[in-house]
């Protein structure tokens, strides 16, 4: 599912893969998926998370420097992205190939960042690794190790960083998933940023983050601000020791901002600690608009951004064809509202409309449907068919129905999607292993719209013996 976005971290991130002879097809790509998704919350850029790849073969490679992707989306698609080069497992090799790269310039490393080094292994090395790796943790790198195969313990325990418990992972190349979270945690307590930085950025405002200095009884924080090129204009604001961020507003677009913290202990010295914040260009509101929780008589409608700048919004819609419209009103602080008492299975133009404190309007339309009358599913029930196999059947749904999607997510095993016409109630479903819990999901479809799906979570039972039948003796 989503993952909340973490952006205060800041650490040169290399990921050592193994791309030898020794790993299938089907285990290099399950290890891809790994690292897509415990990379997938970073903040990536220059003052934020950068990550690398090198390849364990005969010679090792680099897959791209740290600085080439500096988005979440281009990462990913690189990583998807990566191809498999096989050869020999030269683990020692690549090691100190990547302490050359996660010290070098060339390679888009950065010099007063942490360093943190993932290595995904099935256990086997063709050289020595011992040497390298501890060279690498006395220049600071902190080690990772996820073993997929069966690993000498003894030697991949001496290879992490201390303690093991924390730095060594164990797991089937299938169960990687489960170590994601706390991998992901892991890495964050390293790359955690311990420096005055600026998230939340829009045009008119971001949050100031700073590490834990003082507390509520030792001290206070000032903090100065003021445009770059007008230093004259410069403003300040006094939060308790217990802050560690603080949002500034009411700023200037596209304009670059000077900032200083400056700790007020009555225990130690603090040196002040800057940064340099631009903000983003004035956001032009509405930059898209969503339908959602469409109904017979009702639509729900919202849009982003949400500037400041915004005094309200005025909602216009009506139905296609035809001329007549209505109107609601919005207050700016709000990105939604719901539309209602509107005809069943109709067509709806929309029109979001921003009105700006200054008297400029910015306007953006969108189509929107109603539903059908009654057009929802009813019923949804199964029967045991045999080992794995289920019968889902349904009752039919109102209006002209083309026909019918069931969707069936396994806790073990892929998804599927059947299509069904609109006289078949009923599908079976296959490969559900014993003991697990699966999700069903039955939606009628229109021609206009999406029909309302139904859904139920269905246990298979663990297996168990065979029972047989008693032969009972005649008397």
């Amino acid at each position: 599912g989503p993952q909340p976005a973490i952006s205060n971290s800041e650490g040169d991130l290399l990921f050592l893969l193994d791309s030898s002879g020794s790993v299938s097809y089907y285990e290099f790509s399950k290890v891809k998926e790994f690292m897509w998704d415990l990379l997938r919350p970073f903040t990536f850029g220059p003052k934020d998370v950068q990550a690398s790849i090198i390849h364990i073969s005969t010679t090792p490679t680099m897959e791209f420097p740290f600085d080439r992707y500096l988005s979440s989306g281009t990462v990913q698609q690189a990583i998807r992205d990566t191809q498999q080069l096989m050869g020999d497992t030269n683990t020692g090799k690549a090691l100190s190939y990547a302490k050359e790269k996660l010290f070098s310039n060339e390679a888009g490393a950065r010099p007063d960042v942490p360093k943190v080094l993932v290595w995904v292994t099935d256990g086997f090395s063709t050289d020595d690794i011992s040497e390298p790796m501890q060279l690498l943790k006395d220049m600071g790198v902190t080690v990772f190790i996820v073993s997929t195969g069966r690993g000498n313990y003894l030697q991949l325990s001496a290879a992490a960083s201390q303690p093991p418990e924390k730095h060594l992972h164990f797991v089937d190349v299938d169960d990687l998933p489960i170590i994601t979270e706390e991998l992901r945690d892991a890495i964050r307590d390293v790359i955690h940023a311990n420096r005055l930085h600026a998230v939340e950025i829009t045009s008119s405002s971001f949050r100031l983050v700073w590490p834990k200095l003082l507390s509520q009884e030792t001290g206070y924080y000032t903090i100065e601000y003021g445009p770059r090129d007008d230093l004259a204009r410069k403003r300040a604001k006094q939060v308790s020791g217990a802050h560690t961020s603080l949002v500034l507003s009411n700023l200037e677009p596209e304009t670059t901002y000077e900032v200083a913290l400056i700790p007020e202990s009555n225990i130690h010295y603090f040196p002040p600690q800057t940064t340099r914040v631009t903000t983003l260009a004035e956001e032009v509101s509405p930059a898209q608009i969503l339908i959602s929780e469409s109904g017979p008589h009702s639509f729900h409608v919202s849009w982003a951004p949400t500037p400041e700048s915004v005094v309200g919004y005025q909602v216009l819609y009506g139905p296609l064809p035809g001329n007549s419209v209505k109107l609601l009103e919005v207050d700016g602080k709000h990105n939604s509202t719901r539309v209602e008492n509107l005809a069943p299975n109709s067509t709806y133009l929309v029109t979001v409309t921003a009105i700006y404190k200054s008297g400029k309007e910015k306007s953006l339309s969108a189509k929107a449907c109603t539903q059908e009358e009654g057009s929802k599913v009813r019923h949804l029930r199964f029967e045991d068919m045999g080992p794995n196999t289920l019968k889902a059947s349904w009752d039919s749904a109102d209006g002209k129905v083309l026909g019918y999607k069931v969707r069936c997510r396994r806790q073990i095993g892929p998804s599927s999607v059947l299509s069904v016409s609109p006289q078949i109630h009923s599908v079976l479903l296959t490969d559900l292993a014993s003991g697990t819990t699966n999700k069903v999901c039955v939606k009628p479809v229109y021609k206009n719209q999406p029909g309302k799906g139904l859904c139920r979570m269905v246990h298979m039972q663990p297996a168990t013996e065979a029972q047989g039948y008693k032969h009972r003796q005649r008397a």
